[in-house]
């Protein structure tokens, strides 16, 4: 299998791709991939995506929101299965960096990934808090 790696930072990337790949990796349990209309507003209101791809096959991906000079929100990072140990990881985390350099990267681990972050030297935060329903503001 070739290897060759391609990482690109792309503004149109579609959503059905997106979606195909999305589910192809261990990430795809953890997002609505039923809600069509919500996956595909997601890929379009992202303002940083970088992708990886092998003979144009999209095998990973790093979906960001950011203000591009404080913070970016790397709200998705995900690597097709298939694909996984191979770096690709790392490097769509080192090309969202290059993108927005004077930003501190954020992400949210999925549980099956939290180990995986301090291994390739990022720093965990203790002060996240998420709320998913405005009615449980209190």
């Amino acid at each position: 299998m070739d290897t060759t790696v391609q990482y690109t930072q792309e503004k149109n990337l579609d959503w059905q791709e997106f979606l195909e790949t999305l589910v192809a990796s261990s990430l795809g349990e953890r997002r609505p991939i039923e809600d069509l209309e919500r996956i595909k507003a997601m890929v379009e209101n992202a303002n940083l995506v970088i992708t990886a791809r092998i003979d144009n096959k999209l095998v990973g991906v790093a979906r960001s929101v950011t203000d591009w000079v404080f913070c970016t929100y790397l709200s998705d990072l995900f690597v097709d299965e298939a694909y996984q140990k191979l770096g690709i990881g790392k490097e769509l985390i080192r090309q969202t960096k290059l993108a927005s350099p004077q930003a501190t990267l954020i992400l949210l681990s999925a549980p099956k990934a939290v180990e995986y972050y301090p291994r390739i030297n990022m720093t965990r935060h203790p002060n996240a808090f998420i709320l998913n329903n405005i009615n449980d503001l209190a």
